[in-house]
């Protein structure tokens, strides 16, 4: 092999081994990992074992395994049979470790009973990030993402998909019956196999729908009369990206607009969006120790109440409002086409005329105020106004609230650019890492886990990238995490 560079011959013996510590330079991220971790007081965070017990055979200590998952979900290994393997070969993990290798079953009992305390670390680093001031403005973009659970489709269950399934099973049946009856008519020699086959998958689909009758009746004692078998906690939900329904789990996260840092995060299995935007902005205010706060968030959160409720708490929202009017789609003027005249509490209608104050009603739990124009049996415009005899315009009584957050998204055109180019990035880089798969635990306690591990990882990766090796390593050791 000459005039290649040659590699040293692997029975060649040195009297001096090189030492672990010279393979791992100053700028590996391995070294923020251990000074992080190393600052934690791990007890007080909640993780179970950091007290050794008297008697019985010692454990890890819990800061060798937490160190080992914040390494994995840092490059990409979730697995705990990988992060094994990764444990007896892996250079940068022999040194954070000090070459401890703890079996799979042991690195994945510490994911699945320290939940607690793997959320409060990634917390912990929030909070930290609050410290070194990198919440610098108080801007944050809400948004949510499906993430896939570990049940499949085919183990999801709703009366509409048993329906479904249940009327192809009936079908198949039909259609192995008649296959019968055409064999005992022929009735030749070798068909006798075939009919037994038949038989044979008649029996098997009608298995399955008694089965299905069975898992019909558990669906009437589940609260959104949907079943799932592998992970109980799993909902089927619509993916807009997809444009298909995904078996998972929605993420809310508040994502901060300079470093595009994690701020909160919450993995529920509700599909929409319509109730979270309050909940998730107090969260993000709390976090980033700020009394005023602007969140931004899409259509899918729009709800007049959350906007309302952000509006007490100190933060202001951005949300523009859904595209949904029945009129406008039908040619019709919308609500948007009447002018509200405030001091006379009125509307005043493209043709002019005033829509005054009829009466209030409650509908949805909100109370409205309706009006109407006494000229609306005679006006020209009517039919390009309304189908019934009179214009109902209905106005909820906080209705002052939804108009000062138009006149603000008027003013910011670029709002929606703004929370796309936050936060769109961010659930990208967190499904690359998972590889574009699924959640490894199951029910929504340990799924929660599993992603303030994904959080903190990214989080981790950003103020690396923000703040360099060296700045970080410093800022955690004064901080005192």
């Amino acid at each position: 092999m000459k005039r290649f560079i040659e590699g040293e011959d692997r029975q060649q013996v040195t009297l001096l081994p090189e030492c672990l510590h010279d393979y791992i330079g100053e700028d590996n991220p391995v070294r923020v990992i251990d000074a992080f971790v190393e600052e934690l007081d791990l007890h007080r965070l909640g993780f179970k074992g950091a007290a050794p017990a008297a008697t019985g055979r010692p454990a890890y200590h819990p800061s060798v395994l937490l160190k080992i998952y914040i390494y994995g979900y840092l490059n990409r290994i979730q697995s705990s049979r990988r992060l094994e393997r990764e444990t007896q070969r892996n250079v940068e993990l022999m040194w954070l470790t000090g070459r401890l290798a703890p079996d799979f079953k042991t690195i994945a009992d510490f994911r699945h009973d320290n939940g607690v305390g793997i959320r409060n670390v990634c917390r912990r680093f929030v909070a930290l990030c609050r410290d070194l001031k990198l919440f610098s403005q108080a801007i944050v973009a809400i948004d949510s993402s499906k993430f896939k659970a570990v049940n499949s489709r085919d183990r999801n269950f709703t009366s509409g998909k048993i329906d479904k399934r249940q009327q192809q099973i009936e079908q198949s049946i039909q259609r192995y019956l008649d296959a019968l009856e055409t064999a005992d008519r022929t009735q030749p020699a070798e068909i006798e196999a075939k009919t037994t086959r038949l038989q044979e998958k008649i029996k098997k689909l009608r298995q399955q729908m008694r089965e299905l009758d069975r898992i019909k009746e558990e669906l009437k004692s589940e609260p959104d009369e949907q079943l799932s078998l592998t992970d109980p906690d799993a909902r089927s939900m619509i993916s807009q990206a997809k444009g298909t329904g995904v078996v998972g789990y929605n993420v809310q996260t508040a994502v901060d607009a300079k470093h595009h840092l994690i701020v909160v995060h919450e993995v529920t299995n509700i599909g929409s969006d319509r109730a979270q935007l309050s909940k998730m902005a107090k969260a993000a205010r709390e976090a980033m120790g700020r009394t005023k706060l602007q969140a931004f968030a899409d259509r899918g959160y729009f709800n007049g109440p959350e906007i309302r409720a952000c509006e007490d708490v100190g933060v202001t929202p951005f949300v523009p409002k859904p595209m949904t009017s029945s009129a406008k789609a039908d040619g019709r003027f919308s609500k948007a086409d009447f002018i509200y005249v405030a001091k006379d509490d009125e509307y005043q209608c493209p043709a002019g005329e005033r829509a005054i104050h009829r009466f209030t009603t409650i509908e949805h739990n909100l109370k409205l105020h309706v009006y109407w124009s006494s000229a609306c049996p005679r006006c020209s415009m009517r039919e390009q106004c309304t189908i019934t005899d009179y214009r109902r315009i209905r106005r909820w009584e906080h209705e002052v609230v939804l108009e000062r957050m138009q006149k603000r998204l008027d003013r910011m055109p670029d709002a929606m650019t703004l929370r796309r180019r936050t936060i769109e990035h961010v659930f990208g880089t967190l499904k690359h890492w998972m590889g574009s798969t699924h959640f490894l635990t199951k029910t929504l306690e340990h799924v929660s886990t599993e992603m303030s591990l994904h959080v903190l990882a990214y989080n981790l990766k950003r103020v690396i990238r923000v703040l360099g090796i060296a700045r970080m390593m410093k800022a955690v050791k004064l901080a005192g995490a």
